[in-house]
């Protein structure tokens, strides 16, 4: 399969495709914060030896508290929001999942490989996956409507799982606050503090899911620098609140130069714009030739998603997309 088409982030395989394309690559294919938090790594000492439960337990309230969730012990980290959704299909939760595979394809994939039967949106399941907002068209479930859901999950012994990973930039929307017995919330840190490389994310769930989820991963689900690095970033409120003002303008300067350069935007978030055109491919190949990676789509091959550019790489990505005309 086209490596471009199963996620972003593939700049090896860019690099291979278009080895005659400028460096330093501008990856916007990810959807990740460009602004990188500037985080503090775990000590020597801290890296040497197994984490220790207290500090397991300072990332867990730092995260619970950012979630505006009352009760810590229904926060557990993970490496990674992907590691979670990887987990669940193994926690024996049930056998029927209704979801829409046209969204963020791990969920497809993780509860395939697991030989769930997958249904569509709206079908009665053991388990329903709601992308929230959705990756990669931004599409926000209405709160009512998640409820309506978590109360139908839940009058049938099924489980609703809400894959929250870019809403950090709009914590209105997050469920993650509610005490449902029958709600499952996955979270993700590095798309929004920019350090997906730590491989942290958070499920937010009742005892009886954690208590399976850690037989599944163990007593050490993460890494000192993750557990260091997340504990500061979650408790640096001020730098949070700033980061989601200056996310969403960029977003609207992201979405005005785009839409010059003869590009339809049908969505997105404060991180990505997804865009329309009849030529994407075309573009998609273009850009790339000047060192620029997006995000192009196998099922709508005239979408192309772009994510926020660095401070200075703004002025390269204006530069390219008019070489597009």
């Amino acid at each position: 399969m086209n490596p471009f088409l199963r996620h972003g982030g593939n700049l090896d395989a860019a690099r291979r495709a278009w080895p005659a394309a400028p460096e330093p690559w501008l990856d916007l294919s990810t959807g990740l914060n460009p602004h990188t938090y500037n985080a503090p790594r775990a000590s020597d000492a801290q890296r040497a030896r197994l984490p220790l439960r207290e500090e397991l337990v300072a990332l867990r309230d730092a995260a619970a508290a950012a979630f505006d969730v009352v009760d810590a012990t229904r926060v557990a980290p993970v490496a990674g929001a992907e590691a979670a959704l990887r987990a669940l299909p193994l926690l024996g939760l049930g056998h029927s999942v209704a979801l829409d595979p046209a969204l963020y394809a791990s969920h497809d994939a993780a509860w395939r490989a697991a030989g769930a039967r997958i249904v569509a949106p709206g079908d009665d399941a053991d388990i329903c996956v709601v992308i929230n907002p959705a990756n990669p068209t931004g599409a926000v479930t209405d709160i009512a409507a998640i409820r309506a859901l978590a109360d139908r999950q839940s009058a049938r012994n099924g489980w609703l799982v809400i894959d929250e990973s870019f809403a950090d930039t709009d914590p209105e929307i997050s469920v993650a606050l509610w005490p449902h017995p029958r709600l499952i919330v996955l979270r993700s840190f590095g798309k929004f503090f920019g350090l997906a490389g730590l491989r942290l994310g958070f499920v937010v769930a009742d005892q009886q899911v954690l208590e399976r989820l850690h037989a599944a991963i163990g007593d050490w689900p993460v890494s000192a620098d993750a557990i260091v690095a997340g504990t500061h970033a979650y408790r640096d409120l001020a730098w949070i609140q700033q980061m989601r003002l200056r996310l969403a303008d960029e977003s609207q300067r992201l979405g005005t130069l785009l839409r010059a350069a003869g590009f339809e935007t049908i969505g997105g978030t404060k991180l990505f714009q997804l865009t329309r055109s009849k030529d994407a491919q075309r573009r998609f190949d273009a850009l790339a030739a000047q060192g620029i990676l997006t995000r192009p789509f196998q099922d709508q091959p005239d979408w192309l998603r772009f994510g926020l550019p660095p401070a200075d790489g703004w002025q390269r990505l204006a530069i390219s997309l008019e070489r597009l005309a």
